[in-house]
């Protein structure tokens, strides 16, 4: 079940919050965490016995770094142990297929005969809760929260459905106060409607509408210059409405439920630097990958070579976390490498106003970056890269002016219109956009749109949020 769903919508959610609302206080995060497993279970039933099984080995890791000294030898045993099992199962269930099919090309090469493993199939969302977990017990451990000994309140926070597919990342010490006493009222629940409907419309009215211009590019055997500009601007748009989408509606079914999650994207395009766009795309897993990598593997504290290769590491690991492929590794070395050279560089990462030579340059190195990232393999990536340097034919191909439609290219105009819109409006937003008539202009314009991307979800084919593959 995805959120753009014609089941979710008016079936799983009038549902849920109608027993939630009618339930007392005492008893709605026992109603949050049984929707949870039940809108977990649509998907596979036999895989929430592991999500089930995760739960309950984190919280028992917690409770016994809790009986221990903190810091002590005990507590530190207890949170290796707890870490590696969660490193084990995401291991095996994401990255023993990936394992076995570079080892036997490696071995094929040589003349051997290919080691024989079954498909392991990927738990839907196992990233975003295993490193949930992980951020829990180490908080435990360093003494950030204390331990719950709630396991319903527990079991909520890894299975809290609004974040559970496609994240936020969220951490415990974070909620945990939000799940002993939380406020519902109006204005928040409004809130959360709004920004529901904003994702919805960013994710069927403007992803979805782009998703078939980036995947014909991407499927050409020999694709123009210009087919390959064109498709990697595509998908740069579509990967930003669709996860960007999926934040908003995450934190809007929150805002419902009376949880306050985090911000997960501030406008990243419009970045002057990498670094400053990872502090503005998916906020989430940057300060978690900060926090529980890049700190503990030493941060800047031991000399400008490890800072170097810290930044380096963490950011090579984030791109495998993102999927077993050496694509993703690629995308991360490139990212770490560009982080790495812009710390020697001092670059600032905090401007004040825009200087367009920096951020086309910043937007062009990232797009490039989302070329791999798209990619299936390394072969398309490279035969992508080489259309776009080539310089040879600048006008699109017969084949992929074919697949396209002038709807298509409007979306991807307004797609970029509105990025440039809002993202300006961080350095200089006009007196008159701040006024209540303008709020009120543009819940009159949400509205219709909201229900124009129902219509359209209803005529269209099945297409879930990218970032459910992580």
């Amino acid at each position: 079940m995805v959120f753009s769903s014609n089941i979710f919508l008016f079936m799983f959610l009038p549902v849920f919050l109608g027993i939630y609302y009618l339930s007392s206080a005492r008893y709605r995060n026992l109603i949050i965490l049984l929707g949870s497993y039940a809108f977990y279970a649509w998907w596979r039933v036999d895989f929430l016995l592991l999500f089930v099984a995760v739960t309950l080995w984190n919280y028992l890791i917690g409770r016994q770094i809790s009986f221990s000294p903190q810091g002590g030898l005990h507590a530190k045993r207890w949170v290796t142990l707890g870490v590696v099992g969660n490193l084990m199962t995401l291991g095996y269930f994401k990255y023993a297929n990936f394992g076995v099919d570079t080892f036997n090309s490696l071995i094929t090469s040589f003349g051997f005969e290919p080691f024989v493993l079954t498909h392991i199939i990927l738990p839907i969302g196992i990233s975003f809760y295993i490193f949930q977990s992980i951020s829990y017990i180490i908080d435990v451990y360093r003494g950030d929260t204390e331990p719950t000994h709630h396991l319903i309140d527990f079991a909520a926070f890894i299975a809290l459905f609004p974040q559970l597919i496609a994240g936020p990342v969220l951490r415990y010490k974070d909620l945990a106060d939000q799940f002993t006493d939380r406020t519902h009222t109006l204005d928040k629940f409004s809130e959360g409607v709004t920004r529901f409907m904003q994702g919805f419309v960013k994710k069927v009215f403007i992803a979805d509408t782009l998703a078939p211009l980036a995947d014909a590019a991407f499927a050409l055997q020999d694709p123009t210059t210009a087919d390959a500009w064109l498709g990697a601007l595509a998908y740069t748009a579509q990967l930003y409405f669709d996860f960007s989408g999926y934040s908003d509606m995450a934190i809007g079914l929150g805002l419902m439920m009376g949880f306050r999650f985090m911000e997960n994207f501030n406008q990243p395009y419009i970045s002057q630097s990498i670094t400053e766009f990872w502090r503005r795309w998916h906020i989430s897993l940057s300060s978690w990958l900060r926090d529980y990598l890049y700190v503990p593997l030493g941060g800047n504290r031991h000399g400008t070579f490890n800072t170097y290769r810290n930044l380096f590491l963490t950011m090579l690991l984030g791109g495998l976390w993102h999927g077993a492929n050496w694509t993703f590794v690629v995308w991360g070395a490139w990212h770490g490498t560009i982080l790495a050279i812009e710390r020697a560089l001092g670059v600032n990462a905090s401007p004040k106003a825009i200087r367009p030579t920096r951020w086309l340059f910043t937007f062009i190195l990232v797009m490039l970056g989302w070329v791999v990232f798209r990619a299936e393999n390394l072969s398309i990536a490279l035969r992508m890269y080489e259309a776009m340097f080539s310089f040879d034919t600048m006008h699109l191909s017969e084949l992929y002016l074919a697949t396209m439609t002038r709807l298509q290219i409007a979306t991807l105009v307004l797609a970029f219109g509105v990025i440039a819109w809002f993202g300006l409006g961080q350095y200089q937003r006009p007196t008159a956009l701040r006024a209540p008539i303008y709020r009120y202009a543009s819940a009159g314009i949400l509205l219709p749109l909201f229900f124009i991307a129902v219509l359209k979800l209803s005529a269209q084919s099945y297409s879930p949020f990218l970032y459910f593959q992580f």
